[in-house]
């Protein structure tokens, strides 16, 4: 055995350097932090002469040897299968709210301005000056119509302030509207009667509505092309309004029209009698709920297939076709 003079390069002290096991052909060898007295790659590492101490293997560089090929510097992991693809990127917190829920920044849209007409708009201004609150709501189309929904107790004094303030002279009409999906469907082409809910929401229409009866009357001012739609809720339990024949005399035939027809009470006119049918009649027959039996039985006139009645000649249907 040959000693320490005989010219052989000093390896490094005994307990700096552990000794190593023995890796699988191709597996990751970790390498140790180097030393500054670490031996330089060009000198020996192998136990060689017998001191019992290997040293660390030389430190190469990766030239894109294929793995395995003796390559020492330990290679990235790869990603995860469900890792995002810029890995690197770092995160943004979301902003939280109060309850710790990440809060989500919703563009808040500016409110419309109102719509104006030049000629319109100081008349629905005039009306809501004079009735305050009791006017519920609006709506206005330039270059079009107004209409707006009073309270069922200021319907006189609306038909007052029209008159007398607003300029709006001539009486139109005056009717009512039932908003209730009909519950026979549309007899005319036999669909089958449909399961109406009473207390379910109803579609009012312009400037909405509360009620399931509606009134509903047309002024204009004269040689003017300005007019407006008045609309009133019916309470459902009471089904009463005041009347307008103390300001509009021609209010009298419709208003009687209105309460043969849908059964509402104009409190203070001077006679509610029927026009159209006998006064024993039961029914409101412009109600929703009321059977027109009559189009149950026979078609609805003008439909193009007509079929021909129970004990109807076939010649009469091919007739009543042709007729449509």
């Amino acid at each position: 055995m040959s000693s320490p003079e005989d010219g052989r390069p000093e390896g490094p002290p005994e307990g700096d350097v552990a000794p190593t096991e023995s890796t699988p052909s191709g597996a990751e060898v970790d390498q140790p932090a180097a030393a500054a007295d670490d031996a330089r790659p060009d000198e020996p590492t192998s136990d060689t002469e017998g001191t019992g101490v290997d040293s660390p293997a030389p430190q190469q560089t990766d030239t894109g040897d294929p793995e395995g090929a003796g390559t020492t510097e330990p290679k990235a992991a790869a990603p995860a299968a469900d890792a995002p693809a810029d890995a690197t990127a770092p995160e943004q917190p979301a902003a939280e709210g109060g309850d710790g829920t990440p809060a989500v920044d919703v563009p808040t849209a500016e409110p419309e301005a109102p719509a104006h007409d030049e000629r319109l708009s100081p008349v629905l201004e005039a009306l809501q000056e004079a009735l305050g609150d009791a006017v519920l709501a609006t709506e206005l189309v330039p270059g079009s119509d107004i209409w707006a929904r009073i309270r069922p107790d200021a319907w006189a004094e609306a038909a007052e302030v029209c008159r007398d303030k607003l300029g709006l002279t001539y009486f139109c009409f005056l009717s009512a509207i039932d908003w209730l999906p009909s519950p026979f469907g549309k007899s005319e082409d036999d669909s089958a009667p449909a399961t109406v809910d009473p207390s379910a929401p109803l579609d009012h229409g312009v400037t909405g509505g509360e009620t399931r009866f509606q009134l509903i009357a047309r002024l204009e001012r004269p040689a003017s092309g300005i007019g407006i739609t008045l609309k009133a809720d019916v309470p459902d339990e009471s089904p009463e309004v005041p009347t307008w024949t103390g300001v509009f005399a021609g209010a009298d035939w419709h208003e009687r029209e209105t309460h043969e027809m849908f059964g509402i009470g104009f409190v203070g006119h001077p006679s509610l009698r029927n026009l159209y049918l006998p006064g024993a009649f039961e029914g409101y027959p412009l109600r929703k709920d009321f059977p027109l039996l009559a189009r149950m039985v026979k078609p609805w006139p003008g439909l193009v297939d007509v079929e021909a009645m129970p004990g109807e000649p076939e010649e009469d249907a091919e007739t009543a076709e042709a007729e449509a």
